[in-house]
Formats: C-alpha cells, structure tokens, sequence
C-alpha cells in the first residue's frame, strides 16, 4: 500500500532531467536491510537467483517501493499512475569481478521523453570498492557511447537502502568488484501509462533556468513535455548539424529546427544510420503538432522503415497526434513486425477510445512476441477503455509469454468493470504462488 508521496520539487526534477538519475534514501531502519540482503542471500545459495520471482520470494521489498521519498520521485517523474513492470531482477555482482562494459538495456524503443524509467535497490552498504553501478550523468540523450563532451562515468553509491531512480536509456554498467564480498541489486523496472498534462511533482511553477550550455533546447523541451506544454521552441537551426558525427553537436541540432525542416526531416527518418533516423524523430516531436500531417502521409509510404519511423515519432507525440489514430490503426495489419510494433506503441500513448481496445485485441496473439508484448502494453494505457476487450484480455492472462499475461491482468484491474474484477480474482487464486513452498519446504 503506498503512503502519502513525497514529491520532488522543482530543482529535483531539473536534476533528473539534465542527469537522467536521482540517488534517494528510504526511511526504513538498517535492520530492514539487513534482513533484506540476509534473505536474498539465502534465496540465492539455496535456490539460485529468483529473477522475476524476487518480490514474491522476498515480499518485504514492496515496502522499499511504498516509501513515500521512492513513490513520490516515480510519480513525479511517471505521472501518478506508473506501473510497476513484471520484470525485476536481482543483480549480483561478486567478489574480484571485473564489471561490465558501458550499456543501455534494450527493453523499449530509445525516446528522450521519460516513458520508462529503472529503480536500483541496494539492500547494503555499497562503496566503490563493492563494484556499485556506474554512470555517465546526462548520457540518456545519446544514442552512441557518450564521449568527452560529458562527465566520465559516476559510481552510485551510498548507504544500505539507496534507491537510484534513472532514465531508462542512461548508460550504465556493474563496475569491478574490488573487495571480498558480494554485492546485490534489485533491478525495478516502471512504465507511464499517461501522458502528462501537467507538473507531476511539488512545482513552484519555476521556468527552466538559463544555463550556458548548449543542451539547454533539449533540457527545455523535456522540462516543457513533463509540465505539459508542447508548444515549440521554434529556435531555428541547421538542418545539416543533424548529420554531424559529432552527437552532442547533432543533438543541440536536433531541439533548434523548426517547420520548414519537416519535409527534410520525414526524409531522414529512412536514413540508413540509426542515429540519425532517431534524431530526426527528436527533431519532429520538438516541433510538435505542425509535424503530424506529414507523418501521416509517411504512414503509406513504400519503405518499410520510414513507416515504422513515421509511426514511433506519431507516438512519441503523444495526444498531439491523435488525429492520427485511424491511420496507425490502418498499419495493425502491415505485413511489416517493426511497423505494426510501432503503430500499436503509439495508439496506446495517443488513443482514449473504446473502439482502439477493438482494434488492438487481435494483436494479443500476434506472431510477433514484441508486437504482442506491446498490445498488452498498449491496452494498459487504455485502462478502462479497454473494457471492449476483457474476452481477449482473459485469453491472454493464460499467454505463454508472461509479460503479456502480467499485463493483461493489470489491465483487467484498470477496466474495474465487476465482470472483469470477477474473471481476474478467478484466474489470480488459480495462478496464486506460494513464495515458502521450496524444494527443502514443499508443503
């Protein structure tokens, strides 16, 4: 049960924003954690690492996740009605080893507005001798390996109890274990499932400071999107700066543009370079709704991956591209994965209407795992509009795949019509799991 959020102010989200992390400390007592690391330990020597089972096997750690310091900073970065993903996972890092490389992890499509977002959990005191994780502050922005135009890599550590809350897309990495001992992490991972129409935090109603840097555009349009103006900058700027293989130099290119770059910009958004088919995506949802008409038409475009590009940046615009639902709808049968992947993400960012839940329910069981993962993902959003789908949604609580299960039964909670409360407390006591049930305790 979550307590009472204590939202972050202004300057903390400013911090998010430019850093992509924010290090928080619970008010649990140290005996919470110790108990905590002691049972993760006994978890693993007995059972090995329980992966997605962690909360379950260890149920005590919801409470980390119900503090009011770690659920006002997810509401405050999330909206008020984040969602805590099926996937978690308990890291282990042990003694002598020599870290991981620098990388981003691969779950969701790279946007620079915060739509995911990563909870680390150290259940023990973490200095940098125990390998903590490493990151480079602000490199969430970059599509590359950052280089020397930002800060060198950044070790969280910090006392037993810290919680770093961080953009999906920063790179990161375990660090070398220098000490004798084992080092643990519960990795959560969150999900908006709004678009956010306002501040979500304790705001002052403060502007964006000026800064001299050359990040400020980009910096600006996050903070803008998170308050809920999405009005354009509308900076002018070098259209050819996009290419340049400089990122950072692309990237302050990317949130100058403004309308008469579109059709450029639609352009590139088939280039054969993944950066800069992402940056021009950037680039388009800066500039905001002048950009959707050309996106539509892009839509039925020959090219395989100009739609799919087309229909990614029509759901990072979020609800100023709703006049584009009936055209993504239009892409559900595309004979393209990547394309009907896309147009289904975006329909759950953009859409609010019941006939979207029809739409999107034979997508369930696509042939695609990605595109049915992100169907179950989509009928989420819609919450209870998505009640014209509580059949398939029911079906689905049995998918072979359990994120699209675990998400359907999320989104049965969210429809809250009787017969889909009644259908889910069905299935939930039938699945129920018994987290003492082990092979040295089986009944």
């Amino acid at each position: 049960m979550h307590k009472t959020p204590r939202l972050l102010n202004d300057a903390k989200m400013q911090e998010f924003i430019r850093n992509g992390y924010i290090t928080l400390q619970t008010d649990l007592p140290a005996e919470f954690h110790r108990e905590t690391y002691q049972r993760i330990e006994k978890v693993f020597e007995s059972e090995g690492n329980p992966g997605n089972n962690v909360l379950p096997r260890i149920p005590s750690i919801q409470q980390i996740l119900d503090e009011p310091t770690i659920h006002g900073a997810l509401q405050s970065i999330l909206g008020p009605n984040y969602y805590l993903h099926p996937h978690r996972h308990c890291h282990f890092n042990p003694a002598g080893s020599e870290g991981q490389n620098m990388h981003k992890d691969s779950w969701s499509k790279r946007h620079h507005r915060v739509r995911w977002a990563m909870a680390f959990y150290y259940p023990q005191d973490t200095p940098v001798e125990l390998g903590p994780t490493g990151i480079i502050p602000g490199s969430q922005y970059h599509n590359s390996k950052p280089s020397d135009d930002l800060p060198g890599e950044v070790p969280l550590i910090g006392a037993a109890g810290t919680v770093v809350v961080v953009h999906y897309d920063l790179w990161h990495r375990a660090m070398p274990n220098l000490s004798q001992d084992r080092r643990y992490m519960v990795k959560f991972l969150f999900t908006r499932l709004e678009e956010p129409d306002g501040p979500s935090w304790d705001t002052a109603g403060d502007a964006w400071p000026q800064e001299n840097d050359r990040r400020q555009p980009l910096w600006q349009s996050m903070w803008d999107w998170h308050r809920g103006n999405t009005s354009p900058l509308a900076n002018g700027g070098n259209i050819k700066a996009l290419l340049d293989p400089h990122e950072a130099t692309a990237l302050q290119a990317t949130y100058r543009l403004d309308e008469r770059a579109i059709p450029a910009l639609i352009d590139l958004l088939a280039d054969e370079t993944d950066t800069v088919r992402m940056n021009a995506g950037y680039a388009l949802n800066a500039i905001g709704k002048a950009a959707v008409p050309a996106l539509i038409e892009a839509c039925s475009d020959t090219r395989e991956t100009l739609r799919a590009q087309a229909a990614d940046a029509l759901g990072d615009l979020g609800r100023q591209a709703t006049e584009a639902s009936s055209t993504l709808i239009n892409l559900l049968a595309d004979c393209s994965h990547a394309v009907r992947r896309n147009a289904i993400d975006a329909l759950g960012v953009i859409a609010n209407a019941p006939e979207t839940a029809t739409a999107l329910a034979p997508s369930l069981t696509d042939d695609d795992e990605w595109t049915r993962r992100n169907a179950a993902l989509a009928l989420l959003r819609l919450g209870p509009q998505a009640a014209l789908a509580t059949t398939d949604l029911v079906t689905a609580l049995n998918s072979d795949n359990r994120y699209v299960s675990g998400k359907a039964a999320q989104t049965l909670k969210r429809i809250k019509t009787p017969e889909a409360q009644d259908l889910l407390m069905d299935h939930l006591f039938t699945a129920r799991w018994c987290p003492e049930t082990s092979a040295a305790s089986r009944y």
